[in-house]
Formats: C-alpha cells, sequence, structure tokens
C-alpha cells in the first residue's frame, strides 16, 4: 500500500513539474514576441 502511495505521489509531483515548465515557456515565449525587434521594411 506505502508503494501505491508513493508512486502516486511521485506521479502527482511530476505533472506539477511538467505544468510548470510549460508555463514558464509560454511566458518566455510571449515575452520573446513582446520584446522581438520589428525587422527592416515591414512597413511598420
Amino acid at each position: 500500500m506505502k508503494k501505491i502511495l508513493l508512486v502516486a505521489l511521485a506521479a502527482i509531483g511530476g505533472l506539477l513539474v511538467y505544468r510548470q515548465i510549460q508555463a514558464d515557456r509560454a511566458e518566455q515565449d510571449l515575452w520573446t514576441e513582446a520584446t522581438d525587434s520589428v525587422p527592416a521594411g515591414s512597413g511598420v
């Protein structure tokens, strides 16, 4: 029973870490897009 609980806790922990990495990556992509320089000749 303890092994099942340990595996479940490890799976939940892994899921939380995965979701945090995905959120950080999305925020970094948004930041990169917002601060990207405008290419020359784009008409803006």
